[in-house]
C-alpha cells in the first residue's frame, strides 16, 4: 500500500483538437507539499479542476485516497479543501459574516469552525471590517480559512499567491508551510512563480504544455543543478589549453570568447590564477556558482524562463 494521498494516471484532457493535460501521472505524498510549477497557460488549473472533479478527463483517472474521483466524489471531497478561483464572498459583510454564512450553506457542525478557521490564517473573529475593505493578503487568506474550515486532510490551491504584493506572498507562505509541518495538512499547490515554489514546496512538479517534464523532491532537483568555477578572462581558448596542459582538466564549458566554466570545482584555483596570469592572461573576475532552479526550469523545458 503506498502513501500517495494524489494519484493520476495518463491523465488527460482535451478541448476539441487542444491537448491543455496530456497523460499526467503526478503522486503526492501524505503530510508533504506539492508544488506543481509551470508557466501561465501549462495545464495546472485544468489539472486541479480534474482533481476535484470539476471537470471530467478525456482519459486516465485521478484518484485521492486511493479512490477515482469520478465513481467517490461524495466520498473524498469532504476530506478536501481547495481554493481554484476567488470565492463568491459578499463586500458589504464582514469575513466573519462572510464565513458564517458558508458554514450554514455546507453543514459544517462544529460551532467554532469560523473563529478556528480565522485563527489559523491569523484574521480577528468578529472583526468589524467588510470585506470591501480588506487588502488583497487579507482576501487570499480569508479565502485559505474557506477552504480549511472542515478541517480537510487535503488543501488543493491554486495560485494562492498570484497577484499578492511581497508582504502578502510572506504570510500566506508562511501558514501554508504551518498548515502542513503543524498541522500535518497534505497540500499541493500551483504557481507560475518559481522563487516562492522552492522555498515552500517539499517536492516539485515541472509541468509544461500539459505534459508533466519532472516529478522529484525538491532536494534532490537542487542537488542536481550544477556549481561551477567562473573565469572571465581575455582568452578562453589559451585558457582552456592551459587548462588541459598544466592540470589535465577537460570538465569546462566556454560560454564565449571571455567566460569559462569549469566544473571540477576541488580544484587549486590560486595555483589555477596564477598559471593564468604567468601565461600572459587578464583575469577579471572569479567565482563559485550554483545553477538556479530557475536555470533548471529552463533547461527541462527548453524554454526562457517561467514568467
Amino acid at each position: 500500500m503506498n502513501s500517495y494521498i494524489i494519484e493520476t494516471k495518463n491523465l488527460t484532457k482535451e478541448y476539441g483538437t487542444q491537448k491543455s493535460v496530456v497523460n499526467l501521472n503526478i503522486h503526492v505524498q501524505k503530510g508533504r507539499i506539492y508544488g506543481l510549477l509551470g508557466r501561465n497557460g501549462a495545464g495546472k488549473t485544468t489539472t486541479m479542476k480534474m482533481l476535484l472533479g470539476l471537470i471530467a478527463p478525456t482519459s486516465g483517472e485521478a484518484k485521492l485516497f486511493g479512490r477515482n474521483i469520478q465513481t467517490d466524489a461524495k466520498k473524498i471531497l469532504p476530506r478536501v479543501g481547495c481554493l481554484i478561483e476567488a470565492p463568491g464572498f459578499y463586500p458589504n459583510l464582514t469575513g466573519t459574516e462572510n464565513l458564517k454564512i458558508f458554514a450554514r450553506l455546507r453543514g459544517v457542525p462544529n460551532r467554532n469552525a469560523v473563529k478556528h478557521a480565522l485563527e489559523i490564517v491569523g484574521l480577528s473573529y468578529g472583526d468589524k471590517k467588510l470585506y470591501s475593505e480588506y487588502s488583497l493578503g487579507m482576501k487570499q487568506r480569508l479565502a485559505i480559512a474557506l477552504s480549511i474550515m472542515h478541517d480537510p486532510e487535503l488543501l488543493i490551491l491554486d495560485e494562492p499567491i498570484n497577484g499578492l504584493d511581497p508582504i502578502g506572498i510572506a504570510e500566506v507562505r508562511k501558514f501554508i508551510r504551518n498548515l502542513s509541518t503543524e498541522r500535518g495538512k497534505t497540500i499541493i499547490i500551483s504557481s507560475h512563480i518559481l522563487s516562492e515554489i522552492s522555498l515552500l514546496a517539499d517536492d516539485i512538479g515541472i509541468i509544461d504544455h500539459g505534459v508533466l517534464l519532472e516529478e522529484e523532491s525538491l532536494e534532490k532537483l537542487e542537488s542536481r543543478n550544477s556549481r561551477y568555477i567562473h573565469f572571465s578572462v581575455s582568452d578562453t581558448a589559451q585558457a582552456a589549453r592551459l587548462l588541459e596542459s598544466k592540470f589535465h582538466l577537460n570538465h569546462f564549458k566556454i560560454v564565449d570568447s571571455h567566460n569559462i566554466m569549469l566544473y571540477d570545482i576541488d580544484v587549486p584555483v590560486a595555483d589555477i590564477n596564477r598559471t593564468f596570469f604567468q601565461n600572459g592572461l587578464d583575469i577579471t573576475e572569479v567565482h563559485l556558482c550554483q545553477d538556479t532552479l530557475e536555470d533548471y526550469f529552463k533547461k527541462v523545458t527548453g524554454g526562457v524562463g517561467i514568467a
